[in-house]
């Protein structure tokens, strides 16, 4: 189960409101989202949590790139509202690698070999370890286990890195009092 908030700030205070993610497909979509809710280009921040796995946190002000943080990349790589969170650019990824990759792979059949070379053809080529000298271990596409992202993003509004790194799920009640939110929040849970 998902549960996704916004919380934007305004002259008066933060505003909260529960979200729908429906609609969102990808980072710009979301970041879309978080603007339109923006008042006068202020700080927005979006809360997505997976119950008991994980939860991303996205801060949007005004115009700039969004800042992610992310509490375990690997199990919100499991899911669909995680995979909008990791970029290639979070995971230290060329962009567009995935693609690049993708287009590789369907040269490639289903057992490692290219078409019309056998199996013995290629490790006869490349030696036991698969890809001319690569682990099979050794996986590009991995993600890791763990915290990922801007650890920073809320510094400034009062949640310190450490305070950020030790939040576990269900952390949003956490953000919202650091930020002076938790009151606005309340109304909308």
């Amino acid at each position: 189960m998902y549960f996704a908030a916004l919380l934007a700030r305004t002259e008066d205070g933060w505003e909260a409101s529960d979200t729908e993610l429906d609609d969102v497909e990808t980072l710009s979509d979301l970041t879309d989202l978080a603007r339109e809710a923006s008042v006068d280009e202020d700080t927005v921040v979006v809360y997505i949590e997976q119950e008991d796995a994980w939860f991303g946190v996205v801060r949007v002000d005004g115009e700039e790139d969004p800042r992610i943080y992310v509490s375990d990349a690997s199990a919100a790589a499991r899911s669909s509202y995680g995979e909008i969170l990791l970029t290639d650019e979070l995971l230290g990824r060329e962009p567009g690698a995935e693609d690049e990759i993708a287009a590789l792979e369907e040269l490639v059949d289903l057992d490692g070999t290219e078409d019309g070379e056998t199996g013995a053809d290629r490790e006869e080529a490349d030696g036991p370890t698969g890809a001319a000298g690569a682990d099979l271990d050794d996986d590009p596409d991995a993600v890791p286990a763990g915290p990922l992202g801007d650890l920073g993003l809320l510094a400034d509004l009062g949640l310190s890195e450490k305070d950020l790194l030790t939040l576990r799920t269900d952390a949003l009640m956490e953000i919202a009092e650091a930020l002076g939110a938790s009151d606005v929040l309340e109304a909308v849970r």
